[in-house]
């Protein structure tokens, strides 16, 4: 498939690294109910029409202004309706109904049977609705949600438990958030599909799942290829349910052919993926990966084998009118076209598991992600029991990404907020890290970042100093690094805990910045240090981001933020995406060359001696 035919693709497919031909989509306007009496189960809503008397935008949030509904406060339990025409389905297929994302307990019905039960806010669900479909072109689907606003022992991330929001957190987001779709599968068909590449050795790793055990041996085919033509096919015979096999890439091996294959944000090459499981009904998955490889030794971030410096900006990802969702598929290609214009090559994606679509651009695009378990706000055994599930099902669901190189589980201690007391939130950190590396060891894992961390690949610090002076005292001599390290960071948090030592793990410079205008008198304002116009913005992004490249100790940073969100005025970029200083000037700052990495500065050598030249 071409560049341009997989884009295409892509803004309508609901995860474009797993595409069916045939999907419907469900979005759109839905019958709407607030429960906060909790009535809707024991009257059987799921059955009572005349109960859903207003209408809502799916999949947009109640809370926000583009649901239609615009209710902020409290609503605990909340049901959806809609009716549908299923499609035709063939002897030998199924119909599924998928859920992108419904925060944060949902329950389904189709035409008044239950067909799923989830928990989890951020992550994908679907269920088997074929036994209940009826005769006829209408099928009715329910939806309860329940989402309690005080309980902060589930993953909240940013959502205030307030009913307004303050300080750092936000209005919340409330059911169906993420697209809803149907599908039609045969009988036996592929779940799960996962690239893992080690271009050392020149091969891909390919992990699938099936929905069952076969009844017989049956005929699994993979065509890889690049620009229409194939890099390497192969077809097995399997009689299980779960199945891993390597495919090599001959290619590969010819290192004028490396870089023509290999994925960075410079060159973001994507291999077209041609799944078949040849059933009696066959099953065909459209697909992609990227051949690179992440990981850290001896101070450096490692990309495909070579030393590469992280220029990453934390990404909130939320609007004013839609909040967690996206206004539109278009509005997640643009977040990653502001990110990379502005000369960032990452983002860091704050306490949000983000829509599979906007992970697609960042692999089209060349943009790194740390993907971020939004937090709990309380420890205690059911908080761990949810985290833990709902991080397994994001790995799962997004491990194939190439643009995703790092996994976040904690973030400054939400959660654990004694973890450097109580041996038990240590212990919890430290399952999460190792939990991580058994689902994905392919990936540097960060235990916590921020502060306070246990076992981690990327030694990460947040230091929100007013100007470089600040930062200098921390990051410009060993001397002061490792007293900083191994003893009280920024926040006053130890940085390290255990006693553990470094051991070739880069210092990742994590959070930083916040600078915001002077609010208005009266203005909802939340920021780290305040500026008075866009002069000294200027000024001062110049002075911390030339102390940042400066460091000789630093692989990386991420600076935040990217946008205004709500009273969080620290971006970037205004909440409607308006830059706050020309984008040609903050691409100048952000793309400072680097002490740390010293072929950055040779190269931009090179650039300005050019320039010279020509001039």
């Amino acid at each position: 498939m071409t560049t341009s035919a997989r884009d295409a693709a892509a803004m309508l497919a609901p995860n474009p690294q797993f595409r069916r031909e045939r999907w419907y989509d469900l979005c759109g306007a839905w019958g709407f109910a607030h429960d906060d009496a909790d009535r809707g189960a024991g009257e059987n809503w799921a059955e009572k029409p005349d109960v859903f008397t207003r209408t809502i935008n799916v999949p947009f949030p109640p809370e926000s202004t583009a649901s239609g509904i615009a209710a902020s406060g409290y609503h605990p339990v909340v049901w959806y309706r809609r009716s549908f025409e299923a499609p035709v389905i063939a002897a030998g297929e199924r119909l599924q109904l998928h859920f992108g994302a419904v925060d944060y307990a949902a329950t389904v019905w189709v035409n008044g049977q239950c067909v799923a039960s989830h928990e989890g806010g951020h992550v994908p669900f679907h269920a088997d609705i074929t036994h209940a479909l009826v005769e006829g072109d209408e099928q009715i689907v329910v939806v309860r949600a329940e989402d309690q606003p005080l309980d902060v022992r589930f993953p909240r991330g940013k959502q205030d438990w307030l009913e307004s929001p303050h300080n750092i957190w936000y209005h919340r987001t409330t059911g169906i958030w993420q697209p809803v779709w149907l599908a039609v599968v045969p009988d036996l068909h592929v779940t799960d599909l996962h690239f893992v590449p080690d271009i050392t050795q020149s091969r891909v790793r390919c992990e699938v799942r099936l929905n069952t055990v076969p009844s017989r041996p049956v005929l699994l085919s993979l065509r890889l290829s690049a620009e229409g033509k194939t890099l390497a096919e192969q077809a097995i015979k399997i009689s299980d349910s779960e199945i891993a096999f390597d495919i090599s890439i001959a290619a590969l091996q010819h290192g004028t052919y490396r870089d023509h294959l290999t994925w960075t944000p410079e060159r973001p090459n994507l291999i077209d993926a041609e799944l078949v499981l040849d059933g009696e009904t066959p099953d065909r998955i459209e697909s992609y990966l990227g051949l690179r490889s992440v990981e850290v030794g001896e101070g450096h971030f490692l990309l495909n084998g070579l030393p590469y410096y992280l220029r990453l900006v934390l990404g909130q990802n939320y609007w004013p009118e839609t909040h967690l969702a996206a206004p539109s598929p278009e509005a997640l290609r643009k977040e990653a076209e502001h990110i990379k214009a502005m000369g960032f090559n990452g983002v860091r994606i704050h306490q949000k598991i983000e829509d599979p679509r906007f992970l697609y651009w960042c692999d089209v695009l060349g943009l790194l992600v740390w993907e971020e378990m939004p937090s709990a706000y309380a420890f205690s055994n059911s908080a761990v029991e949810r985290l833990s599930r709902e991080w397994m099902e994001a790995i799962r669901r997004d491990k194939s990404h190439p643009s995703i190189v790092a996994w976040v589980p904690l973030n400054e201690s939400w959660g654990v907020h004694q973890i450097a007391a109580r041996a038990d939130q240590a212990h919890y950190a430290s399952a999460l890290y190792h939990l991580t590396k058994a689902l994905d060891p392919s990936r540097p894992v960060i235990s916590n970042d921020g502060w306070e961390l246990v076992e981690s690949d990327i030694w990460s610090i947040h230091d929100y100093a007013p100007d470089g002076a600040g930062l200098r005292t921390r990051f410009h001599s060993a001397q002061d690094l490792e007293a900083m390290l191994q003893g009280m960071g920024p926040a006053r948090r130890r940085i390290m805990l255990g006693g553990r030592e470094r051991a070739g793990q880069p210092v990742m410079l994590t959070e930083f910045g916040g600078l915001s205008f002077t609010p208005r008198l009266g203005e909802a304002w939340h920021g780290y240090s305040t500026v008075a116009d866009a002069e000294e913005f200027e000024a001062r992004l110049r002075d911390i981001f030339g102390t940042i490249a400066e460091s000789p100790f630093l692989a990386g940073y991420c600076y935040t933020q990217l946008t205004d969100t709500e009273q969080e005025t620290n971006g970037l970029l205004t909440a409607s995406r308006e830059p706050k200083l020309p984008v040609e000037v903050i691409r100048e700052i952000i793309t400072l060359p680097a002490a740390s990495v010293p072929h950055e500065r040779i190269d931009r050598a090179r650039q300005v001696g050019r320039k010279a030249a020509g001039a």
